[in-house]
Parts: C-alpha cells; sequence; structure tokens
C-alpha cells in the first residue's frame, strides 16, 4: 500500500496508469486487480490508510503537549513535517492531490476527514476550557476551523516548494493568532 501512496502522491490520481501502478508495486496486473480491484478502488483504500495513519499522528501531536498553546502549534507543526518529509512528495495525498480527484465518494471521504479534524481541534480546545487556559466564551468551532485551514495552507505552501523552516515559523505564529481572544488580547504564554 505504501508504494501505491507514493505512486498516486508523486503522479497525482490523473496521471496514474495501471501500467505504473504495476511497474511501482512490482505485482503482474491480474494481482494488482484481483487483490486491489481498479485504479478508483485502489486509490480510495490508499487514501484511506493514508488519512488513518496521518490522523493518529496528527492526534498524538494534538494531545501529547501539557499546554494548548504547545498543543496547536505541535499540530501545525506536524502538518508541516509530514508535509516536508524526506523521502516523500511535499504536500500531502489528502490535502493536495485527492481534492483534484472527480469522484462523489472521494469528496465524501474528504468532507468526513475534515469534519473530523475539526472535531479533535474543537475537543482539545473543551480541554483548555476545563483546564482554565482559555476562557468559557472561547469560540472553539469558529477557532478549530481555523486551525485545520492553517494546517492545509501550510501543507499546500509546502507543495509550492516553502522552505520548511519558514513553514515551521509561520506554525508557530498560526498557534498564537489562534489563541487569541475575540478582543485581541495576548495569547496565552507559551
Amino acid at each position: 500500500m505504501k508504494k501505491a501512496t507514493q505512486i498516486f502522491w508523486s503522479k497525482g490520481y490523473d496521471g496514474v496508469t495501471i501500467d505504473d501502478l504495476v511497474a511501482g508495486m512490482g505485482v503482474g496486473k491480474p494481482s494488482l486487480y484481483s487483490v486491489f480491484g481498479d485504479k478508483r478502488t485502489l486509490f480510495l483504500r490508499v487514501l484511506k490508510a493514508y488519512a488513518e495513519a496521518k490522523g493518529a499522528l496528527a492526534a498524538q501531536a494534538l494531545f501529547s503537549p501539557r499546554t494548548l498553546r504547545d498543543s496547536i502549534a505541535g499540530f501545525l507543526k506536524y502538518a508541516v513535517e509530514s508535509a516536508t518529509e524526506k523521502g516523500s512528495a511535499p504536500g500531502c495525498l489528502i490535502v493536495c492531490i485527492a481534492p483534484l480527484v472527480d469522484d462523489a465518494e472521494v469528496r465524501q471521504f474528504l468532507k468526513d476527514a475534515a469534519a473530523g479534524g475539526v472535531a479533535l481541534v474543537e475537543r482539545r480546545f473543551r480541554d483548555g476550557i476545563i483546564a482554565e487556559e482559555i476562557p468559557s466564551d472561547f469560540p472553539v468551532t469558529v477557532r478549530a476551523i481555523q486551525v485545520t485551514d492553517f494546517a492545509r495552507g501550510l501543507t499546500m505552501r509546502a507543495r509550492l516548494g516553502t522552505p520548511r523552516k519558514t513553514l515551521l515559523r509561520d506554525a508557530e505564529e498560526a498557534a498564537d493568532l489562534v489563541l487569541l481572544s475575540r478582543r485581541g488580547d495576548a495569547a496565552p504564554e507559551r
């Protein structure tokens, strides 16, 4: 599955042929079809496996740090580190490749994945309210959407070639921005 992921990631869904998959995965056409089905079915399997693996690591980055600010920064920095990982195509399969696929099931998967990401960040913000790191009237849903939008933007910028160091700095600044209160008060201390 990892080899198929790299093929789709580097060539895009439309740019991949069955012959690319056969050559890249080291399997024969009959085996490819019998084990994985057609290109679309294989892409959906790759997308789901990729989302599960990356989602688990993103959740770990979000829930491991002790402070809310470090959690948000960690989540955003994970997006950058994942998108700039050595040996992989820059960007993200879910952010940079899958949205270009004209398929209702892929679009629904992406909507569900985006909603899951927002729910995860909302949960962390609610934990921050309980821990009194942010006020109880903090706009949890709006800011969770902003955090996931920042993550997607950083990922897209990685795809466009923005240096990792710049993106990591911007992730830190985005964490501060998202934690500002509606009145513009300072973000929580690091």
